[in-house]
């Protein structure tokens, strides 16, 4: 470890299973990352021995005694560097997943159809950035035969950067929208950022691409000779799609592998798009598809991603809080829409990091008003409506044929109204 990460080696050669750089979700065997933010990591060495950890990586001089350390210039670049190292000791799939809307459920599909016939290794929540992807990829366990980890995106070069780190052999892109525009000068910057995954992609990759969404199309251009397409049209295609009384999507997928249906448990009609990613997958790495959609009917996806609960008041609840942008908040939208209810409402809160927020913002309040869908706003007066300070009691009494949805971006917490709703 020390010759991968250029340290010098201070202690005795111990054996360390996975890393971490939280002190308070280390277990024993970890190697401690103390990254420097907002609060110096280097803090917390003490506390992460005392839970376990068998060795720390450090940019300051080591105490004496204390445990293991390997001495680097950069913790967090030694991190990216150590899992890099480890990865080139892998011999299975790796895929890579990002896109602005839809790459955690996409991420989790993907897991339950290749975990159908493989045993696959994903990154926990949204590990997916330059902390989250290396500690997926050292956490990975010696009897796994598939790496799926996804891919964060908040400028130009942190894609690319983490494919240094992954070296995926299939890419996939689900979406290109209005997400961290103000950071990469509007929606065609997110689009090149987003290609940089593909672009990353060795001989012998596969690039697997949403074909109804044109720029992400486009970015076939920048592949290899691999290309798989998906969506209403592609190569892996999806037909006859229906939505139950949940909007919980039914569909027969056409692939080159072969046909199949598809049952989804979660709902919104956008989930049978990421659902299709996932048997492209399956087909690429496989060869077949039958196992992977039988192995969607049972798949969750991450908390607080279209989360359809129903209420002790009997209403239906939909906690999509996790995140929004006017690209998500629309397919939330269509999804509550789609809820057999005699009301609708959803309770809105602030889509961070757009480049034009009141233009966004005021959009999504028209649409909501086009699907008859009440809206409440909360911390945020961008939506044109003046925010409600308790939006449950403005909600009003909701039981049976009432319909909730709770969304926007993670600044905004939101997550705390859809479990009081559901308490209630």
């Amino acid at each position: 470890m020390a010759v991968a990460t250029g340290g010098r080696l201070v202690g005795d050669d111990v054996a360390v299973d996975g890393a971490s750089f939280d002190s308070r979700a280390l277990t024993s065997g970890q190697l401690f990352v103390p990254i420097v933010a907002e609060r110096d990591g280097h803090d917390f060495i003490d506390a992460a021995v005392a839970a376990g950890a068998v060795a720390y990586l450090t940019s300051e001089e080591p105490a004496d005694d204390l445990a293991t350390a390997i001495v680097v210039p950069d913790t967090a670049a030694a991190l990216m560097d150590l899992a890099a190292w480890a990865r080139r000791r892998l011999d299975v799939p790796v895929v890579g997943v990002t896109g602005s809307v839809g790459k955690t459920s996409t991420k989790d599909f993907i897991a339950a159809a290749l975990g159908a016939s493989r045993t696959v290794h994903v990154n926990d929540r949204s590990f997916n950035n330059e902390q989250g992807l290396p500690v997926t990829v050292l956490a990975m366990p010696d009897a796994a035969e598939a790496l799926v980890v996804e891919m964060g995106m908040r400028g130009y070069g942190e894609i690319a950067r983490l494919c240094e780190v992954a070296a995926p052999t299939i890419g996939v892109v689900t979406a290109v929208a209005a997400a961290h525009t103000e950071r990469v000068d509007g929606i065609e910057g997110v689009a090149r950022a987003k290609r940089e995954l593909v672009e990353a992609l060795g001989e012998g990759g596969t690039a697997i691409l949403n074909a109804d969404d044109h720029r992400v199309a486009a970015m076939a251009e920048h592949a290899g000779d691999a290309v798989v397409t998906y969506g209403i049209d592609g190569d892996v295609r999806i037909t006859g799609l229906e939505l139950d009384e949940l909007a919980r999507p039914r569909f027969r997928i056409e692939t080159p592998w072969g046909s199949g249906e598809v049952a989804l448990s979660v709902s919104g009609a956008h989930m049978a798009s990421n659902a299709a990613a996932a048997i492209a997958v399956a087909g690429v790495v496989e060869g077949r598809i039958d196992a992977a959609c039988s192995a969607l009917a049972d798949a969750s996806v991450s908390r607080m991603r279209m989360e359809v609960a129903r209420a002790a008041s009997g209403a239906i609840v939909v906690n999509d809080a996790y995140n929004a942008n006017p690209d998500s908040m629309l397919a939330a939208l269509d999804a509550l829409a789609g809820i057999r209810a005699n009301r609708r409402v959803a309770v809105v809160g602030l889509m961070a990091e757009l480049a034009d927020p009141a233009v966004a913002h005021r959009h999504i309040a028209e649409e909501a008003s086009a699907r008859a869908i009440e809206l409440i706003a909360v911390g945020t007066d961008l939506y044109g409506v003046e925010p409600a300070d308790d939006p449950v009691a403005a909600l009003g009494g909701i039981g049976e044929g009432v319909a909730v949805l709770v969304k926007a971006s993670r600044v905004a917490g939101l997550e705390r109204i859809a479990d009081e709703l559901l308490a209630g």
